[in-house]
Order: C-alpha cells, then sequence, then structure tokens
C-alpha cells in the first residue's frame, strides 16, 4: 500500500496561552497543500515492496556522518523502518511519527509486523507538517491494510496522540484548529486558493487538490518558499513566545477582505524566529514587493507562503 503525504499551511496562528500540561492554547486555520508531499509504503510482513528497490539504488546508506538512507528494526521486531532523504537523514529513525502511529494502534489492535518505508520529499522542520502528515496517513493506511474499521472520528482521536496537528491531515480540509491543533472546526474558505502542483507546474483546479468555495468570485493562487540552510524546531519557536490574546479573533479576521488580512492575521512565531532569522522577514518582505496581497510564515518556520491575485 503506499500513499503521498503532503504538507499544510497555516493562515493565522495566535499563541493564545501556556497550559497547565506544558502545551499551549493556540487557534489557526489549517489548510492543506500539494505543492510537497512525501511517498509513504506499509507492507505487512514479507509482502513484496515497490519502492524498496529503488529506494536502495538512489540513496546512499554508508555515510556515517550524513546518510541519505536510514534502515532499522525496533528491538521487538515488529516494525522495520527505511527513510530516505536527499538532505541526509540526520535523526532516529525509530522515532519517526509513522513508528509512533504504528505503536498507538499496536497497542490497541495487536497488528502484525510491518515494514515502512518512507521517502521525505517534503521540507524538515519548515512549519509545513511533514511528519505530521507521515503520522496520519500510517494510521490510515493501517486501518485499511487490516480491516480496523476506524472512523474519521476515530482516527482523529488517535492522531492526536501522535502529534498536535497529526489529526488535521485526517480530514484533508481547511480547518480551524484550537486547542494545542486538535480541536478542529471545519471552515468553508471566503476565497478560492489555487495552487501549482509539481507533476506538470500547471495551475490546478481539481477539487482534490484545492479546498474552493464555487460561491467564491475572488481567486488567489497560493506560493510557497521553503529557505536553504534554515530550519527551525518547534521548541525554539516557543521559546520566544509571549502568549496573548490577539486584537481580533481570528475567525473573524478571516472574514475581512483579503486585502486586509495583512494588517488582521498574523503568525505570533514571526516575531522570534525572524529575530534569529532575518533573512525571512527579507523573504516575507519580497513577496509582498513581487505583488503578493497576503505572506506569512507557516507554523514555526522557516517556509514563508503567499497568496497572488489571479486575474
Amino acid at each position: 500500500m503506499i500513499t503521498r503525504p503532503h504538507v499544510k499551511i497555516n493562515i493565522g496562528l495566535n499563541i493564545l496561552r501556556k497550559r497547565n500540561d506544558g502545551y499551549h492554547d493556540i487557534e489557526t486555520l489549517f489548510f492543506p497543500s500539494h505543492q510537497y508531499s512525501d511517498i509513504l509504503e506499509i507492507i505487512a510482513g514479507d509482502d513484496y515492496s515497490r519502492t524498496s528497490a529503488s529506494m536502495l539504488a538512489r540513496y546512499d546508506a554508508s555515510d556515517d556522518k550524513s546518510p541519505t538512507l536510514r534502515q532499522a528494526i525496533s528491538p521487538d521486531g515488529k516494525v522495520m523502518i527505511t527513510v530516505a532523504r536527499a538532505e541526509g537523514v540526520n535523526w532516529d529513525v525509530l522515532q519517526d511519527l509513522t513508528v509512533k502511529a504504528y505503536r498507538l494502534l499496536d497497542r490497541r489492535f495487536s497488528l502484525p509486523a510491518v515494514k515502512i518505508y518512507l521517502e521525505k520529499l517534503s521540507p524538515v522542520g519548515a512549519g509545513l507538517g511533514g511528519g505530521s502528515a507521515d503520522g496520519a496517513y500510517c494510521m490510515m493506511m493501517l486501518s485499511n491494510l487490516f480491516g480496523l474499521g476506524l472512523s474519521k472520528e476515530q482516527l482523529r482521536t488517535l492522531a492526536a496522540e501522535a502529534g498536535s496537528d497529526c489529526a488535521f491531515f485526517i480530514e484533508d480540509s481547511p480547518m480551524i484548529g484550537k486547542g494545542r491543533g486538535e480541536l478542529l472546526t471545519p471552515y468553508a474558505m471566503p476565497v478560492n486558493i489555487y495552487e501549482k502542483v509539481a507533476t506538470d507546474n500547471s495551475l490546478s483546479t481539481d477539487n482534490s487538490h484545492n479546498l474552493n468555495n464555487d460561491a467564491c468570485s475572488k481567486n488567489y493562487e497560493l506560493k510557497i518558499v521553503v529557505p536553504e540552510g534554515i530550519h527551525v524546531s518547534t521548541k525554539e519557536a516557543y521559546d520566544g513566545i509571549v502568549p496573548h490574546l490577539p486584537p481580533i479573533p481570528l475567525e473573524d479576521a478571516l472574514r475581512l477582505p483579503v486585502e486586509r488580512w495583512r494588517e488582521a492575521i498574523s503568525n505570533d512565531f514571526e516575531e522570534s524566529v525572524f529575530l534569529k532569522h532575518p533573512e525571512l522577514r527579507a523573504i516575507k518582505d519580497s513577496l509582498y514587493d513581487s505583488g503578493a496581497i497576503y505572506a506569512s510564515m507557516s507554523g514555526s518556520g522557516s517556509a514563508i507562503f503567499a497568496l497572488y491575485p489571479i486575474d
């Protein structure tokens, strides 16, 4: 079973308060994007893998400092995971969210052993949620592969245990996220947002890629910029945050004309992250200079996205 977990952007991100459990209450609009996606395959036991030979041929595990392929087997032998990434796999792959997702389901359903093959094509440490998407899609795949029959509501609850924004990827449509990000409410977009997909670089009008409102008359193109060499951890971003209530609740701000989003909708992480990485502010400014109607950092960064009017 193979799928393509994709990324998200945050349109607005307000850090409201720190909770007694150490997490923060937030409000944000999660919006799905297919500009980046990974390749994830899960097979049971000794079943045939369609991706393993290709990954092993194209990536190198011999470089001890920065291997582009890592493979590991869990101590209990139930999970073998192979992760490939052109920029290097510099983390413990047994801590990957796909493995965490498997463990959450295994504790409840005693799953058979699996092999996980993950080709990381989405940016790491960019605030686009690629790792969370991998974990959420892994849960959905395992439910289908082993006939668990889990509903979306059940999957969302389980995904929230794996990571704060994992639950969003179960739904894969615009959602207002509150709590840690796991409390989701469907949101009807006030504008149409399209994007160029990597397959043919043409402007997509496929509603499976763009969550559009046919009643809207205004159309915008989404572009995402991921700067090379800048990776912002969520912990680093939160270290510079002073929680506060926004002047306008996000849902009220989203109802304003997009031309006013620049003054009304912000990402609270920007102030502290831009101080450490001023080149990110320069990227955002350059997007406005190039004609963007709205630009913002996504999540904790470093990705910056922009909306451009479509005539």
